[in-house]
């Protein structure tokens, strides 16, 4: 029997992990796979094991694990597998098939779009976008994000989209407002490319308010949160993952 493992970050903040399991849930009335189960990397519950271990409860013999994670880094490329590894060795009989995250996707740079087509400083003339992502040390978060930002760019009618981050990678989102200060652009629209609340999203309004220049408007955005479009990406993930290979553990 077929099963689908959707592996979610996790945070520290309730409200975020009851997001993501609603979110999950609504993606879940998309698919028909007879089992399905949502999970956390870390800080939040169920975790992965736990995860893997309902649906092979439920009496799964193939599990499509697929990280609802929004860009590809080290989170899924490294320790997503790593649980999964020990997972392969515990149940041997059981073929995984691992996913791709989001990733760039020209939905989700609609997604972004209307958000920014959606804010009051859309139709000023002299608005700059900050699209604003977690960040990482791996390149291809950042490569992946300002691809996502130039397909968004395309869209809005000459506005500009610049790319920012929270942690690990540059520019900082610090850097991002100080620059923006320092422009001629008016009207400041921040996109968080996050897809549920938490301490990130708290972190920036603090930062737009202790960088925020009296001469400037500064519009925050909500974060991306369930998209019908984001369901449709996730159930072709899922299709992809069935029709891979079965999982190879990153440890031999």
């Amino acid at each position: 029997m077929e099963a689908v493992l959707y592996i979610c970050h996790g945070s520290r903040v309730k409200e975020a992990s009851d997001q993501a399991i609603t979110f999950i849930k609504e993606c879940m009335k998309e698919s028909s796979y007879p089992i399905q189960e949502y999970s956390f990397l870390e800080l939040s519950e169920p975790s992965i094991e736990e995860g893997f271990k309902a649906c092979v409860a439920k009496g799964a013999t193939t599990i499509y694990a697929v990280p609802v994670l929004l860009l590809t880094a080290a989170h899924a490329k490294v320790d997503i597998p790593e649980v999964l590894d020990e997972l392969v060795k515990e149940f041997p009989a059981i073929q995984l098939h691992y996913g791709r995250p989001i990733g760039v996707h020209e939905k989700m740079a609609e997604i972004v779009a209307h958000k920014v087509k959606q804010s009051q400083s859309y139709k000023a003339k002299d608005a700059l976008v900050l699209l604003v992502g977690r960040g990482s040390s791996d390149p291809d978060v950042k490569r992946d994000l300002r691809e996502i930002g130039d397909m968004v760019e395309s869209s809005l009618n000459g506005i500009k989209v610049e790319d920012c981050y929270l942690t690990a990678a540059s520019p900082s989102f610090e850097d991002a407002l100080l620059a923006a200060n320092q422009s001629s652009y008016e009207n400041i629209i921040v996109i968080p490319y996050l897809l549920f609340t938490g301490i990130l999203m708290n972190t920036m309004k603090k930062t737009i308010n202790s960088l925020s220049n009296a001469e400037k408007k500064y519009e925050l955005c909500s974060y991306l949160g369930y998209h019908p479009f984001i369901s449709s990406i996730l159930k072709d993930r899922i299709k992809e993952a069935a029709e891979a290979d079965k999982y190879v553990p990153i440890n031999g």
